[in-house]
């Protein structure tokens, strides 16, 4: 498939350790129920297994992209992968829903320390198409895990119980470390430059204060103390961190990789794409079952389409983005993603799938196929191959907390109720997003010669 052998492994690597950090932000969901008769603890234990894990993935990815720049890819990986392993351990066996919150906390700084390493490692790997390519099987497996991990939990949920959705973890992450076995970091010709102590703070805590407050909203709703306190002090951290990274002389981001115009204007795709995304998803199984009488296995699988076009053709979009550059892509595949929410909002009761529901999913994988792998490699393609770890990282975070902030959303867009008023709702705000991801793209990228 590759031209050695070492590239095929370190291919894999930069899959495995990705996919697992991935599937586990989406498999635990349909864990929930089950977690919440053992532990107890009501909504607001299942709110913080989920998002705890995307509390502390949301506030320290720019650190660990930052990290993976200064220390290495294959260093920070095997750190990274340790973390997400113990913690998965740990989470299995949690006695109490404390302790599963605590592990779950954990376990998202050793995803954040796992994703922008693995991509940064293909970046430094492979060049010209051939980075398009494997940016494309990374992004079809990758994008894949967001799928399928509903249908994935369901099984394990129904035949074992929740702990082996953490359980599970252990064997492709064993299986990382034995395919990294004798890889080491390639020697630096030039001297190490110190870590941005009091960036990285102000990152973290900026970008912890606003994830939490946008967790909690939902709960407490924003006039809130517990709310606003931490909202106020996460968008002032925010930008001491931007007047920090303007003056200091080893910054953590360089802001001037924002001047890039593909890295700029993709980021700001990024938004758009990954917001549609993450409120057409989150939608879909929750009406499906709320309203229309699926079971969660069933809801599972309706996505399913989603993710074997997304598997089967994103190395090919890759490929084809190499060829013809990635502005074409970018403008089209938004667009049809998001006529495919426009169709499913044909869905009244009764409900027929095959015709209110299928064809949407199709085209809105299709378009998901079209986008992901152009968008990525534009992004890391737009800067140095030493600053791809951040690069990774920021455009990563980016992604996680658009739709963070989509489905933080849902019940303002809904109503509060994802019935078939409320899924229609959802869907066309879904679509609105990927279309403006779409226009943003056709008006700012440009293909590099």
């Amino acid at each position: 498939m590759w031209r050695t052998p070492g590239e095929t492994r370190i291919l894999l690597i930069a899959i495995l350790a990705s996919f697992v950090a991935f599937l586990d932000a989406s498999v635990v969901n349909v864990a929930l129920p089950a977690i919440g008769r053992d532990l107890g603890g009501g909504l607001a234990v299942q709110q913080w297994v989920v998002g705890g894990y995307l509390l502390s993935l949301g506030a320290l990815i720019l650190v660990a992209g930052a990290l993976s720049d200064v220390f290495g890819r294959i260093r920070i990986l095997r750190l990274g992968l340790m973390v997400f392993g113990m913690a998965s351990v740990t989470c299995a066996a949690a006695p109490t829903a404390a302790g599963l919150v605590a592990a779950r906390i954990v376990q998202g700084a050793g995803a954040a320390l796992l994703v922008p390493a693995s991509l940064a490692l293909i970046t430094m790997t492979f060049a010209g198409r051939e980075q398009h390519r494997a940016i494309g099987v990374w992004t079809g497996w990758t994008g894949t895990a967001y799928i399928i991990g509903p249908i994935f939990g369901g099984l394990l949920v129904d035949s074992v119980g929740w702990r082996a959705v953490f359980a599970v973890n252990v064997l492709p992450i064993a299986a990382t470390f034995w395919l990294m076995a004798r890889l080491a970091d390639p020697p630096r010709p030039e001297p190490r430059a110190p870590i941005d102590v009091p960036g990285a703070c102000l990152a973290a805590g900026g970008l912890a204060g606003s994830v939490f407050a946008l967790i909690e909203q939902q709960r407490l709703g924003w006039a809130d103390p517990r709310v606003l306190v931490p909202l106020v002090a996460g968008l002032i951290s925010l930008g001491l961190f931007v007047w920090w990274e303007h003056r200091t002389r080893y910054p953590m981001m360089p802001l001037q990789i924002f001047g890039v115009r593909n890295f700029g204007v993709g980021n700001i795709a990024t938004a758009g794409v990954y917001a549609g995304l993450a409120l057409g998803l989150f939608a879909l199984p929750v009406f499906l079952q709320q309203a229309a009488g699926f079971n969660a296995a069933a809801a599972g699988l309706a996505t399913l389409p989603m993710s074997v076009l997304s598997l089967a053709l994103a190395a090919w979009f890759g490929r084809l983005s190499g060829r013809y550059g990635p502005r074409l892509f970018m403008s089209a595949g938004p667009p049809l993603a998001g006529t495919g929410f426009l169709l499913m909002m044909s869905a009244h009761e009764p409900l027929d799938f095959w015709q209110q529901i299928l064809p949407g999913v199709l085209l809105a994988g299709l378009g998901l196929a079209v986008t992901v792998s152009p968008l990525t490699a534009a992004v890391l393609g737009a800067v140095a191959a030493e600053r791809s770890g951040i690069a990774s990282a920021v455009n990563n975070a980016v992604a996680r907390i658009a739709g963070l902030v989509a489905i933080a959303a849902a019940g303002t867009i809904t109503g509060g109720m994802l019935d078939y008023a409320g899924f229609r709702r959802a869907a066309l705000a879904a679509a609105l997003l990927l279309f403006a991801g779409g226009v943003v793209s056709a008006v700012g990228i440009r293909n590099r010669p």
